[in-house]
This record gives C-alpha cells, sequence and structure tokens, in this order.
C-alpha cells in the first residue's frame, strides 16, 4: 500500500497518475496527521510518500518517534526544499527514510517508489553533495525588511491568512514570501523558523510567551 501525505492538489494529483502508470493500485490519501496515523494503523508497512514541511511536524525528532511507532512503514520524504541538516540526519537514523525533491525527474521519481517498495533508501542525485561535503561553506543569511516581518509574524503565531490581511497581500505572495524565507534560513517548518526568530532577537521572549 502507498499513502500519500501532501495537501497539495497539484502534487497529489501527479503523484496519482504516477501510480496508474506505475500499476500500483493500492494508494490511500492523507491530508493531516490524523489521517496519516488512521492510515498507518491500518497499513502499518505501506509507503508514505510525504512533504512533512506541510504536516506541521515541530521537529526531526517527532519525525523519529513516528517512525519508531510505524516501524514497518517506509518513508519517501517529497519536498520542495531540504535543508543539509536534515539531510544527514535522515540518511543516518535509518534505511527507512529515502529523500527526493520536487524538482526530481519522473525517472527519479519512478526509481525513488521502487527503492521504497523494495525498503531501500533512496537519496536523490543532487542530496548527495550535503551527505558528503558537511562542512561545506555556508552564505551569511540576508533576509530583506519585508521577510523580516513576515517571519517575526509567523514566529508570533500568526496564519499565512492573517499575515496576507494584516499586510493587504495575497495569500500566494506571502506563501512565496514564506518558502523563501525558510530556504534562506534553512529550515523545513514554522517550529524551526521560531526557534531562528527567537535566536536572532526579531522576536522578544515575553512577548513570544504571551
Amino acid at each position: 500500500m502507498l499513502i500519500l501525505a501532501d495537501n497539495q492538489d497539484i502534487t497529489r494529483a501527479g503523484l496519482l497518475w504516477l501510480c496508474r502508470e506505475m500499476h500500483i493500485e493500492d494508494v490511500a490519501l492523507a491530508k493531516d496527521k490524523a489521517e496519516l496515523a488512521n492510515a498507518l494503523e491500518k497499513e502499518r508497512g505501506a509507503v508514505v510518500v510525504i512533504d512533512y514541511t506541510l504536516f506541521n511536524f515541530n521537529s526531526f525528532d517527532e519525525l523519529l518517534v513516528w517512525q519508531q511507532r510505524f516501524k514497518h512503514a517506509q518513508w519517501l520524504f517529497f519536498s520542495e526544499e531540504l535543508t543539509a541538516d536534515f539531510v544527514r540526519r535522515a540518511m543516518a537514523s535509518t534505511s527507512r527514510f529515502g529523500l527526493i525533491l520536487k524538482d526530481a525527474t519522473l525517472t527519479q521519481l519512478e526509481q525513488a517508489l521502487k527503492a521504497a517498495f523494495k525498503g531501500e533508501q533512496y537519496l536523490q542525485t543532487a542530496l548527495e553533495q550535503l551527505v558528503i561535503d558537511p562542512q561545506q561553506e555556508e552564505e551569511p543569511i540576508k533576509l530583506t525588511k519585508t521577510e523580516t516581518e513576515i517571519l517575526r509574524d509567523i514566529a508570533l503565531g500568526f496564519t499565512t491568512k492573517e499575515i496576507a490581511e494584516k499586510r493587504f497581500s495575497s495569500f500566494h505572495t506571502i506563501n512565496t514570501h514564506r518558502k523563501n524565507i525558510f530556504r534562506k534560513i534553512k529550515v523545513n517548518n514554522i517550529h524551526e523558523a521560531t526557534k531562528y526568530a527567537l535566536r536572532a532577537g526579531m522576536v522578544d521572549a515575553a512577548e513570544y510567551y504571551i
């Protein structure tokens, strides 16, 4: 069984098409963590294709808890951006984690799915350098004034929709800024972004805990 854990309609449609092309007939959809847990309870040995950045996981450690809970599942992380730290930890943690980016070719995605069904670890070639050279030099992080303000709002708990209304912008515009911010500061979710904002002094701890 394959579980598609991705709440983006276009991505889901593309993956479902590929499943049909590969004659993968037993497919379940999960739009959030609750649906994912329910699907895994029914089929603990499933292959999970997941964009975990869209599922509000708090940290990589939480993913490890899920992996231990569903020990026989095979996980293929399918995201637009994956940090070097995430890639290295995933590859070192368990052979049940595979990694591929959303700009991968259909051939690469097919290879990744075949590897997952065989219980093999898959790492897209574009990500290999992050594992080979962990000491690679990183450029200083430079956020624009707008990005800094949006990151501060994210850390204070505002949703993308609320930030868009506050700034008189579209949801799409704010979501694009959010993706760019996460890429620049090398985080994968809101929890990590909030920790970055607190460390950088963008948000006062007293404000955060109100």
